[in-house]
């Protein structure tokens, strides 16, 4: 920690100050002590408040604890279980029917819908690529993904393969037919574009035909050497490039050279789970970026094939209707911010008894004021059209930590001078104790709710954590493929609908975790629009593009009509999370078992703690790249805890697997120069030690998050340097 400076009675790193009063409060309308009073005066109300909601967390979790001692698994006692919740206040009573009243918001939370990034905000370049996701190419994405086979004549190459070339026209070509397509014919046929009479015309060899729905096409523009037509269908766009003289145009019968689509409609730029941010030095870069993105002046400067590139937020694209007039589409993802949750402090802000402040105070206060600078805009390049702050509010149990968290926003827009209801809401339904009374959690956060989102990840971890003594766990795979998940994720939908979200606020789902397999994501995430989701999240731009196909095969908006009457799934579905008969289980797949998580959890956690990378591509065991986060790590973790508890595993055998696993992990990383071996240092290794407290302490974490040990041993290592 550096030194602290008294602000209002609250003790500040230095840092924290330099940031807020030399950057963030210039051009803010807010004055230095209007900010620190309104801080301060937010550890006064809430800081007692959140120490008493995750004494509540700790205390429930005992009972239940005891519960599952003295009654073993849930299976045949559904329930004595729903009236032993109700009893101590995990369940509440269910508020009557209602619909939210959030008011106006921006149309990419209301009214269309897409894909949807999450990105480290941490990382510039990162948060600037995300940002400008809103358009990708869809040439790119077939091109460069396994979307297409590689093989033979297919294989991409060191440059452009023509063949490969003419595989993604066809694929486009199709896309294009299905979901814009011409009075006869096919767009694979169409020898150029050109637009008359307000009119979209193609040429054929059998003469000039239009788009079978006319109105399809929305506007264009012409350039010097390319012309671009812009085509709408779901409320999604897409460009057609036209440009013969373009080395890829002028290979293509009608010298498209691109077809880019209206990809990532939001962004959460992430301060928490994808973020390594311990201390003062760590979260003055985190805001410093929000605020630059906010303002948009943010740019990065890196090298990249030799070239220097600085890379900035993208401009919004202007067009000409078919009948002349200009208009202007927005060139960037809706940026939404996600803050902490309530379990962690933060050492950069301490009150006058020298305690840490709840590092989520801190976050509201910081996250919004940046917002002010885009909030004050009156045109120019804006984020928020509807003048809104779109605030992601992670690992929430119940509806009195929903309603907590709206009070803080109320706090924050009073010191702040805005308007009530300003701060908009997501809620992470990501806790059981969040899915049990989702109605309720809704209820509390009425007025601000923008959206409800799934975390199956963090959903499952603390499913396992929640129920610990319930009894062994299956294997991961058996328990994605168990029925609580199917009724938690359908109940997340039904219950959005009938408090009325559907054309007001966005149901989510959660993440496809292989950035490498876009074609079986491709076969697979359809269903997720299809269930009546208006956002999901992907890996990386690229899947943001393919993704977007999906919301042009799939009419959410019809989808969650559908599905509106449906029935709800019940509570005993929600709680069915299996036991498995671990004498079933042969010793040869506990013990592949116990390595791939051993080997995730060394893989992700020798990131965080030795160069605080909160979020990446980690090798698995077989050497699958997947996005690992805390929330993954969370499962792992708890998985190895739950075994340990119930005798499955042994702690010998634990860290003989860990021992061994250390080796396998400096083998997938022995090409970065900046990576420090665990095999071998296994005393002095800090990302080592940390991995095993995780698995092995896993039962005694506040409701096996990781976020205390990981804090703690990254401090431990920044300290060391």
């Amino acid at each position: 920690m550096g030194q602290s400076v008294d602000r209002m009675g609250l003790l500040v790193d230095q840092q924290l100050v330099d940031f807020i009063e030399n950057e963030a409060l210039p051009d803010s309308g807010v004055a230095a002590d209007r900010f620190w009073g309104g801080l301060a005066g937010m550890v006064t109300q809430f800081a007692d408040q959140n120490r008493r909601l995750l004494a509540t967390r700790d205390s429930l979790q005992v009972r239940i604890d005891d519960w599952h001692k003295t009654h073993g698994a849930i299976a045949g006692q559904e329930i004595e279980y729903q009236e032993f919740l109700r009893q101590i206040g995990y369940l509440v009573d269910e508020p009557d029917d209602f619909e939210i009243e959030p008011g106006p918001m921006d149309p990419e939370i209301s009214t269309i819908c897409g894909p949807q990034l999450v990105v480290p905000v941490s990382n510039a370049r990162y948060a600037l690529n995300a940002a400008n996701a809103r358009w990708g190419s869809l040439y790119d994405a077939f091109y460069g993904t396994d979307v297409i086979s590689s093989d033979g004549d297919l294989a991409p190459g060191a440059k452009y393969n023509p063949t490969r070339g003419a595989a993604v026209f066809l694929e486009v070509s199709k896309f294009l037919d299905e979901h814009f397509p011409l009075a006869t014919g096919s767009h694979g046929h169409v020898m150029g574009y050109r637009v008359e009479d307000q009119r979209l015309l193609c040429k054929t060899r059998d003469g000039e035909v239009g788009l079978k729905e006319p109105g399809q096409f929305v506007g264009y523009r012409n350039e010097e050497k390319r012309d671009v037509f812009v085509l709408r269908h779901h409320g999604l766009h897409v460009e057609l490039v036209s440009d013969p003289s373009h080395p890829v145009g002028a290979t293509h019968p009608a010298s498209l050279a691109d077809v880019v689509l209206e990809s990532a409609l939001t962004t959460i730029q992430d301060c928490e789970d994808s973020v390594a941010a311990v201390d003062a030095e760590d979260k003055v870069g985190v805001y410093r970026n929000w605020l630059g993105l906010m303002t948009g002046t943010l740019k990065d400067t890196f090298e990249k094939g030799g070239k220097t590139i600085t890379r900035e937020l993208a401009p919004d694209r202007r067009y000409s209707s078919p009948r002349g007039a200009g208009f202007a589409l927005k060139g960037r993802s809706l940026l939404l911010v996600r803050n902490v949750g309530h379990l962690m402090t933060t050492p950069m802000v301490k009150d006058a008894q020298g305690r840490e402040v709840g590092e989520g105070l801190v976050d509201a206060a910081v996250t919004v004021l940046c917002a002010l600078h885009d909030l004050n805009k009156s045109a120019g390049m804006r984020n928020s059209t509807a003048g809104r702050v779109y605030v992601v509010k992670p690992k929430m149990h119940g509806p009195e930590e929903v309603r907590f968290a709206c009070d803080i926003f109320g706090a924050v827009e009073e010191f702040l001078g805005l308007e009530p209801n300003t701060i908009k809401i997501g809620i992470m339904d990501e806790e059981r104790r969040t899915s049990a009374n989702l109605k309720a959690c809704i209820h509390a956060a009425r007025f601000r709710l923008f959206f409800i989102n799934t975390g199956f990840l963090d959903r499952t971890g603390d499913e396992i954590h929640t129920s610990m003594w319930a009894g062994p766990v299956p294997p991961k795979a058996e328990i994605k493929s168990a029925d609580w998940i199917t009724a938690y994720e359908d109940r997340n939908v039904m219950i959005g609908l009938g408090c009325g979200l559907s054309g007001v606020a966005q149901i989510g789902k959660g993440m496809w975790a292989m950035p490498e397999e876009m074609k079986a994501m491709l076969e697979s995430k359809g269903g997720q629009p299809n269930q009546g989701a208006n956002c999901a999240w992907v890996p990386s731009p690229t899947a943001a593009t393919l993704h977007a196909i999906h919301y042009h095969q799939v009419d959410v908006f019809a989808a969650q009509k559908r599905r509106h009457n449906e029935e709800t799934p019940g509570l005993d579905r929600l709680f069915s999370m299996p036991v498995a008969n671990t004498s079933e289980l042969a010793a040869d797949a506990i013990a592949k078992e116990l390595e791939n998580n051993a080997q995730g959890i060394l893989g992700y956690v020798v990131r965080w703690i030795d160069q605080g990378v909160g979020c990446s591509k980690v090798p698995d065991i077989h050497d699958v790249g997947l996005m690992e986060d805390r929330a993954t790590l969370r499962i792992s973790s708890q998985h190895i805890s739950n075994w340990l508890a119930h005798g499955v595993i042994s702690r010998a055998q634990v860290d003989e697997t860990f021992q061994r696993m250390a080796a396998v992990v400096d083998k997938q990383n022995e090409g970065d120069p900046l990576y420090q071996p665990m095999a071998g240092h296994f005393e002095t290794s800090i990302a080592y030690k940390a991995a095993v407290e995780l698995a092995v302490e896993g039962v005694s974490q506040p409701s096996g998050y990781t976020e205390p040990i990981l804090h703690r041993r990254r401090a431990e290592h920044k300290a060391a340097r």
